[in-house]
């Protein structure tokens, strides 16, 4: 690389710090690892083993066919992946085994940070197929927070076997209903919002009146944990109910032709009269908003995660055309203004990693750090986007190249698990009261 030094030359850092004495060389680094592997041997042992193992599974199965499948999802490439992801514990990770996959050592690393992990490497092969896959925890992770065995042994634990043998079961998660938007995903909207999913008293159970739109992984799934509102109340009675593929009265009316993240669907979900028993209803009547929140706690830093991925993609991307491009007899690599674009965006994509990670590395996610990370990490990824698509000039609108997949992916992130917008209100949301309390130009 042009201007810039072999790691063998005697001024280069690497071979300069190796020639420190013994003192020295437990308090600096001397090789020239990739900021990845760096990072990967940060982790705690297991995290790492997960991380790498990950990642292998999403260059050996998603890669391949993300460009075929961002241009039409074709259902057998799709079930392919599924089962492959099922084979690979990638849908039954919310417990440990016999009844999920997690392996034993991967108990000792926060839910978040686990996650976080996956729908990186996931995500930096393919968004579509990753946020596909991901999709699934997210739908079963009500259950999961409501913690009722019953509920557990009758809907989770079987899904969780049946993915492990090669025959996905996935869950959908279903808030976003067609007048509101992130209204449900924030408190004062959700103050002024008339409910358009209502659930009716009937005997034994409950039955669901309404809508929900723009459902990841809808069309696909064999359960949904859907929310409504009890029948004459408002937001603050909402109910957080699993609804079965097969019942009479539920219907996919559609499927959305998307802009990015195309191999993972958005479903618009019909629910006419569909029957819930009781013995359905996730952690008890008017419970639901509470639910909803914590499930936005524990997605919103994976949102960054999947951000991240998607950022990490089109840097390499642009470094694999920067490295082979030549222009005017010269190696694009080879031009100062180009080696600073790239430094820019490990830069960034760096901060990101930074930020999800500490973000995720806690049991109990919080709402503004949450909110952070997701908010950060998205705007940043379609910042490397566009820096990508730039370096790489009239080759980045090819859709060979993937770097503009990856753009039309990014945008996505800054919309989904409530806009960002509505994130930020959320970080004032948590930190209200400390605002109020600070002294003035208190920072």
């Amino acid at each position: 690389m042009e201007g810039i030094l072999s790691p063998s030359h005697p001024l280069s850092p690497h071979r300069a710090l190796r020639e420190l004495g013994w003192l020295a060389q437990p308090l600096v680094a001397a090789a020239p690892r990739s900021l990845w592997e760096q990072d990967t041997q940060s982790l705690p042992p297991a995290a790492a083993a997960y991380r790498r193992r990950v990642r292998r599974f999403a260059q050996r199965e998603l890669a391949p066919r993300a460009l075929e499948l961002d241009l039409q999802r074709e259902p057998q490439l799709i079930e392919r992946v599924l089962e492959a992801a099922g084979r690979a514990g990638l849908l039954s990770d919310l417990l440990p085994a016999p009844l999920g996959s997690i392996p034993p050592g991967l108990l000792r690393v926060p839910f978040t940070l686990a996650q976080s992990l996956k729908m990186e490497e996931l995500c930096a092969a393919c968004a579509g197929l990753g946020l596909m896959v991901g999709a699934s925890a997210l739908g079963a992770v009500p259950l999961v927070l409501a913690g009722q065995p019953r509920a557990l042994a009758r809907h989770v634990v079987p899904a969780f076997r049946h993915s492990l043998r090669s025959r996905p079961a996935l869950f959908a998660f279903a808030i976003t209903e067609p007048s509101g938007g992130s209204d449900v995903e924030e408190s004062e909207g959700a103050l002024r919002y008339v409910p358009g999913t209502v659930a009716r008293r009937a005997p034994g159970g409950w039955r669901l009146h309404g809508r929900k739109v723009f459902i990841s992984g809808g069309a696909l799934a064999q359960r949904v944990t859907v929310f409504a509102a009890l029948e004459g109340e408002g937001m603050e009675s909402w109910t957080c109910f699993v609804v079965g593929r097969g019942a009479p009265g539920f219907s996919v009316a559609r499927t959305e032709l998307k802009m990015g993240q195309r191999a993972s669907e958005a479903a618009e979900l019909v629910f006419d009269g569909v029957f819930v028993p009781d013995a359905d209803v996730v952690g008890g009547l008017r419970r639901g908003w509470g639910l909803n929140r914590a499930v936005l706690n524990a997605s919103r830093v994976p949102v960054g995660a999947i951000a991240l991925g998607i950022a990490r993609g089109a840097l390499e991307g642009a470094l694999d055309f920067a490295a082979s491009a030549r222009l005017a007899g010269k190696g694009l690599l080879d031009y100062q203004d180009v080696q600073l674009g790239l430094a820019q965006m490990l830069i960034e994509v760096q901060a990101m990693r930074a930020l999800v990670w500490q973000s995720a590395n806690t049991w109990r996610p919080a709402q503004a750090r949450a909110s952070i990370a997701k908010v950060f990490a998205s705007d940043a990824a379609l910042r490397v986007c566009e820096a990508a698509l730039e370096l790489l000039g009239n080759h980045g609108v090819l859709h060979a190249r993937r770097v503009e997949k990856q753009l039309r992916d990014a945008r996505l992130t800054q919309i989904y698990e409530g806009t960002n917008q509505i994130n930020r209100l959320a970080i004032l949301e948590e930190q209200q009261t400390w605002l109020a309390s600070a002294p003035h130009g208190q920072p």
